[in-house]
């Protein structure tokens, strides 16, 4: 390895700079899903908790909440997961890159793949991510629908 000067780094770590923007990015979208994910599981816990106390005509309505809830649950899951792997991924691509250009090693296609992998795993958290959303308003509007027909 050879002595690297301030003036040679520099545009190596503006190269890396994009990537380490990412990472920050997918860690608050990463905070969104799990205060979502929390939000899921203290209503299904609550839900949990008072079937003890609820008159047997509305348990059934309560009860029926519960595999939604889970469903729910388990999409956010998966689009931290696929947030993660995207952020481990950007991580590694900035490691990769700074290490190809300070040893002078030319291999376009590990960064092309690293940054596809990673642009991957983003796209399939957000659908992920997306589809619970979906499913939540969904099952708003199941429960208003419901509320509307009891008050008339």
């Amino acid at each position: 390895m050879h002595g690297v000067t301030v003036a040679e780094l520099v545009p190596i770590l503006q190269t890396a700079i994009g990537p380490a923007l990412l990472i920050s990015g997918v860690g608050l979208l990463l905070l969104t899903m799990t205060n979502r994910l929390g939000r899921v599981v203290d209503r299904a816990r609550l839900l949990v908790d008072q079937m003890e106390d609820t008159p047997s005509e509305l348990r059934s309505r309560k009860l029926a909440q519960l595999p939604i809830l889970w469903q729910r649950a388990r999409q956010i899951r998966s689009a931290i997961a696929f947030a993660l792997v995207s952020a481990l991924l950007a991580a590694v691509l900035v490691v990769v890159l700074f290490l190809s250009a300070l040893l002078g090693i030319e291999d376009s296609r590990l960064i092309s793949l690293l940054f596809v992998l990673c642009m991957g795993t983003l796209i399939a958290s957000l659908v992920m991510f997306l589809r619970e959303i979906n499913q939540s308003l969904n099952a708003l509007k199941v429960e208003m629908e419901e509320g509307r027909h009891k008050a008339l």
